[in-house]
């Protein structure tokens, strides 16, 4: 097979929005594995009614890549149809594992990338590779990620309240230790409008799922509850320190004007300092 042509960006350009849509969904859901010598390869398999977002990689990567079908028996089904995605290029491995792609085992250790991205892109990818989209049982809008990463649910987290206000404590799944971060009503329309815009590169399923949460309305007997995130001492001693509520805001994760209405309450006493360690 001839090498394809490269496109008109570079290849993972993370400014570049289907690049950085591609890099956070192969952070989330591919593989690269190490062969022998200098051989290995990046595959990424999901379920075959997927498959145009796999020919959509493969259109935007200069290099020789393969999408390969099968079914198989798994736990979940008594026959799943999967297709999978392979590139072999070692400069293009070496260019994806220096952008944070780790080999091996990574849900833990992913990050989001170093440097200038396409921020909404990016998420876009790790939610379609990890995430939902939707309606609850009771019918409302919904948008969620499960991840093992710490540093991608803090930055979603940050990212979700810098659109919609709405703040959240991570904390791990006791069961399995994973992080499940969610937006239900106006928080996830805001946020699924903001992620999901138009002609942007997704999966269809959830790309319809996200076009259809915004036709939701609060029934007028539904009350609006604050959506509230206790503050911690440690995190009251980090304000004092830093004395500036938009770097606060960036190092705790939390909104700019949470952060300088809290900064205000230290500073005037009407809560009380955080006791020392």
């Amino acid at each position: 097979m001839a090498e394809r042509e490269p496109s008109a960006h570079q290849f993972m350009d993370l400014g570049v929005p289907e690049y950085a849509y591609m890099f956070g969904f192969l952070q989330a859901d591919g593989h690269l594995a190490k062969g022998a010598g200098q051989k290995g390869r990046l595959t990424v398999e999901i379920s075959a009614r997927d498959v145009e977002l796999l020919r959509e990689f493969q259109r935007l990567t200069p290099y020789n890549t393969s999408i390969t079908e099968r079914t198989r028996s798994t736990n979940f089904a008594e026959t799943h149809h999967s297709a999978t995605w392979t590139l072999c290029s070692l400069e293009a491995r070496t260019l994806l594992n220096d952008l944070g792609l780790p080999y091996g085992r990574k849900s833990r250790t992913i990050a989001p990338p170093r440097g200038k991205f396409s921020r909404r892109d990016y998420l876009r990818g790790v939610i379609d590779a990890d995430g939902s989209v939707g309606h609850t049982k009771q019918g409302w809008p919904f948008i969620a990620l499960t991840t093992a990463s710490t540093a991608i649910g803090t930055y979603l987290c940050f990212y979700a309240g810098k659109i919609t206000g709405a703040e959240r404590t991570l904390k791990r799944n006791a069961r399995d230790g994973i992080y499940n971060i969610l937006y239900t009503k106006e928080n996830a329309q805001e946020l699924v409008a903001d992620l999901y815009y138009k002609d942007c590169l997704s999966l269809q399923r959830k790309k319809t799922a996200a076009e259809s949460l915004g036709a939701w309305v609060r029934p007028a007997n539904m009350r609006v509850a604050p959506d509230r995130r206790r503050w911690m001492a440690w995190e009251d001693r980090v304000l004092l320190q830093l004395n500036d509520d938009a770097a606060a805001a960036e190092e705790l994760g939390r909104t700019q004007k949470s952060c300088y209405v809290r900064l205000w309450r230290l500073r005037t006493r009407k809560v009380p300092p955080p006791a020392d360690k």
